[in-house]
C-alpha cells in the first residue's frame, strides 16, 4: 500500500505544479500583450487648460491703505458760556463762509457795550473841548495827555466789549458741510461746548503710510488712485502733495498725504481708502496667470505646449525667471518667448512628454486688478 500512496502523491504534486505554470504562463502572456498595447497606443492624455503668452504694459504702483481727512475740518464750540437763544441752521445742510450758526443771548453785554461807547463818545468831546483850551492856552500840557490817555481807554474798553458781543455770534469760518447737533435754543452753553461739526468736502486729504523701502519711489506730483468699498469699481484720482520727513522709528514706516477732488461728496473724513501709487513710467512685461509657474526650491518652471511627430500636443517643462506680479499675472522675463502657448492649470499630473488634451473649460483668472466674488 505505502508505494501506491507515494505515486499517487507525486502525481497530485506533478500536476499541482503543471497547473501553476500553466497559469503563470497565461497571466505572463497577458501582460505582455497589456504592455505591447501601451507601448503601441503612448500614455492617456491628460486634460489641462493653456494660453498664448504675450506682452502687456505695467503701470508701476505701490498699494497702501489710508483715510480720509477733511482738508478744513473743525467741531465748532463755544469761545464764551452763554444761553442758546436761536439756531441758525439746520443739521447736514451745506454752510458758507461767515454764515450765523448759533446766536447767545447778549442782551447784558450789548447793554454794556452801548454804556462803554457813550463814556468813549464823551471822553472824545472832553478832549476836543479841552484841546481848544490848549490852544488858548488856557490849560497844561499834562491835562491834555491826560483826556487823550483816557480817551484810548475809553474806546478800547468799548472795543473790548464789542469782541465779547461778536464772540456770542457763532459763524461758520468755511464754506463745508454741517454735520448733526443735538443742541437746542435755551441750552446753557460753557466754555468749549461742541455746537456742531463742519467739515469741507472738496478736495480732500488722504493719508497713508509706506515702509522705508519705498522712500525713494515716492514724492510730491505723484498721481494716486483712490478707491474705496462704499462704490465698488469707481476709483478717485489725485496727486501726494506731501511727504513727511520723519519715519516713524518703531514700524520703520512713512507718511504721505494725498489730494483728491471729491465733487460729488461722496469721500467723508475718516473712510478706510485703498490708494495706490503710480511710481514710474509704464513697463512693458511678458506676462502669464500666476497659475502657470510651478514654483520648487531649484527654480521657477512651466510647461510648453508642444506638438510630437504625429502633431498631437505634448507637454515640455522648461526653466524661466519671473519677476513683479499684478493681481494674477505674473511678469516672465526669460525663458519663453512671445507667441508660446503655456499651460495654466493642471501640471501636478505632468511631465516631459505627456500627452495634452486643451481644454477651454474653467480658464484660470488673469485680471490685472482682481475683485473678490461673493456667491
Amino acid at each position: 500500500m505505502k508505494p501506491l500512496l507515494k505515486r499517487r502523491l507525486i502525481i497530485a504534486v506533478v500536476a499541482v505544479v503543471v497547473l501553476v505554470v500553466v497559469i503563470a504562463g497565461i497571466k505572463t502572456i497577458t501582460i505582455m500583450r497589456l504592455i505591447a498595447q501601451s507601448k503601441a497606443n503612448g500614455a492617456p492624455a491628460q486634460t489641462v487648460t493653456s494660453t498664448i503668452a504675450g506682452y502687456s504694459d505695467w503701470q508701476p504702483e505701490i498699494t497702501a491703505v489710508g483715510s480720509v481727512r477733511a482738508v478744513h475740518g473743525v467741531d465748532i464750540t463755544t469761545e464764551v458760556t452763554g444761553l442758546v437763544r436761536s439756531l441758525e441752521f439746520h443739521s447736514g445742510e451745506e454752510a458758507k463762509r461767515g454764515q450765523v450758526l448759533v446766536r447767545l443771548n447778549a442782551d447784558a453785554d450789548i447793554a454794556t457795550h452801548h454804556s462803554l461807547e457813550a463814556a468813549a463818545d464823551l471822553a472824545a468831546t472832553v478832549y476836543a473841548r479841552d484841546k481848544v483850551q490848549f490852544d488858548a492856552q488856557a490849560i497844561s500840557q499834562a491835562q491834555l495827555d491826560a483826556d487823550a490817555a483816557d480817551l484810548k481807554n475809553r474806546r478800547a474798553q468799548a472795543a473790548a466789549q464789542a469782541a465779547l458781543v461778536d464772540k456770542k455770534i457763532l459763524r461758520a469760518p468755511f464754506d463745508g458741510r454741517l454735520g448733526i447737533t443735538t443742541v437746542n435754543p435755551g441750552q446753557y452753553l460753557n466754555t468749549g461746548d461742541k455746537v456742531v461739526t463742519l467739515q469741507e468736502l472738496d478736495p480732500v486729504y488722504v493719508d497713508f503710510r509706506l515702509p522705508q523701502e519705498q522712500l525713494a519711489q515716492v514724492h510730491p506730483g505723484l498721481e494716486v488712485r483712490v478707491s474705496l468699498d462704499a462704490f465698488p469699481g469707481e476709483s478717485f484720482p489725485g496727486k501726494i502733495n506731501a511727504v513727511d520727513p520723519l519715519v516713524d522709528s518703531s514700524s520703520r514706516n512713512f507718511q504721505a498725504e494725498a489730494t483728491i477732488a471729491n465733487p460729488a461728496h461722496k469721500m467723508l473724513p475718516g473712510v478706510f481708502v485703498r490708494v495706490r501709487v503710480l511710481s514710474g513710467a509704464q513697463q512693458h512685461y511678458l506676462t502669464l496667470p500666476q497659475t502657470s509657474i510651478t514654483f520648487n526650491p531649484y527654480g521657477s518652471t512651466v510647461f510648453l505646449v508642444k506638438k510630437d511627430e504625429k502633431g498631437k500636443p505634448t507637454a515640455q517643462q522648461t526653466f524661466v525667471t519671473t519677476g513683479a506680479t499684478r493681481g494674477d499675472q505674473i511678469a516672465v522675463l526669460t525663458g519663453i518667448k512671445e507667441g508660446d502657448e503655456v499651460v495654466t492649470s493642471g501640471q501636478l499630473k505632468l511631465k516631459n512628454g505627456t500627452p495634452l488634451d486643451i481644454s477651454s473649460l474653467a480658464q484660470p483668472s488673469d485680471a490685472p486688478n482682481p475683485k473678490p466674488q461673493e456667491h
